[in-house]
């Protein structure tokens, strides 16, 4: 798994690559990457988290097993299960941004800046065609 830092992540944006925020629908739309794409690996329902059953299925239909993808959540460990199942279901070129939109902690507990702090570029709301319901309909062609 090919990991990357907020600032990693957006030279690889301005290479093509695509950012598939996995985070729920909620915490996108209250501010996200600016471009990215909401597949949420988990869904919030009344009943509480669940996994998202659609997950890999929409990313296929809507990316393709070979879209050059960057991967992130809020702090890294949605983002690690959602790159080891694209990996498993054989998607070849994926980065997975550990340290997500709000940041995270290294191993010997020091913090790691996320997107949101590191002034990159940013977004609110679910922008057409990004939203999770539009990804859903979108189909790699």
């Amino acid at each position: 798994m090919k990991q990357v830092t907020p600032e990693e992540a957006a030279k690889l944006l301005e290479q093509g690559y695509v950012y598939v925020d996995v985070r729920s629908e909620q915490e996108f739309e209250q501010g996200h990457p600016r471009g990215a794409f909401n597949v949420p690996i988990n869904l919030v329902t009344p009943g509480g988290t669940l996994p998202n059953t659609e997950f890999v299925a929409v990313m296929e239909r809507a990316f393709g097993k070979d879209a050059r993808l960057v991967v992130g959540c809020k702090a890294g460990p949605r983002s690690k299960r959602a790159v080891a199942q694209l990996e498993q279901a054989g998607f070849t070129d994926l980065a997975e941004m550990s340290a997500g939109w709000s940041g995270s902690r290294d191993a010997f507990g020091r913090p790691t800046p996320g997107w949101s702090s590191a002034g990159l570029p940013t977004d609110s709301g679910a922008p057409s065609g990004h939203g999770y319901t539009d990804v859903k309909q979108r189909s790699a062609g």
